[in-house]
């Protein structure tokens, strides 16, 4: 096991090939959220202390509840190829919204996507990397079309009032919707 204050180029290297991984989020109440995330190109390293995913209207929101409260959040990728690798990246973090100063700032790094909602904005503090030993070497098959797909085909006026509804996280923790619907690139 190896902690660093920074994403060095090969940790970045590894992140680049990764095809998912992991958010925990945590209020100091409530549920501890962990969430898989994919879709290729939706995860960016911005830099040596910070990296950013861009986030699509889902089944919840506890990500954005919990970093408005709390701030913290973990990411995990684990190489499922060869060699064996887990990564962590510590950290803290905060959404971004369309309707906020720095989204154009942001949103040029990633190609939108139908559905986006919002770009989770994170500052790393510390960077963990372990063997990895007991992950199962995987092959990715193929990516999900679904969620692309059924926000490609959503009428814009209906998901828009559909995410304006969304303003509490399972534990009722205060979240921000989005203020439109984003077609994708």
């Amino acid at each position: 096991m190896e902690f660093t204050d920074h994403i060095t180029p090969d940790h970045a290297a590894m992140i680049a090939r990764q095809a998912v991984f992991f958010t925990a989020t945590a209020a100091s109440e409530g549920r501890i959220n962990l969430s898989p995330k994919g879709l290729a190109d939706t995860f960016k390293v911005l830099g040596p202390n910070r990296v950013a995913y861009l986030d699509l209207g889902g089944s919840g929101n506890e990500t954005h509840a919990h970093l408005a409260a709390d701030g913290r959040i973990t990411i995990m990728m684990c190489n499922f190829e060869q060699p064996a690798l887990i990564l962590r990246l510590y950290g803290r973090g905060k959404p971004v919204l369309p309707q906020d100063d720095d989204w154009a700032e942001l949103a040029a790094h990633f190609t939108l996507l139908p559905g986006t909602r919002q770009i989770f904005d994170i500052a790393v503090e510390s960077v963990q990397t372990s063997c990895g030993w007991g992950v199962p070497v995987m092959n990715l098959d193929k990516e999900r079309e679904t969620l692309v797909k059924y926000h490609a085909q959503s009428d814009p006026a209906k998901w828009e009032a559909k995410m304006a509804g969304r303003t509490r996280s399972i534990d009722g923790l205060p979240t921000r919707p989005t203020d439109r619907y984003i077609a994708g690139d």
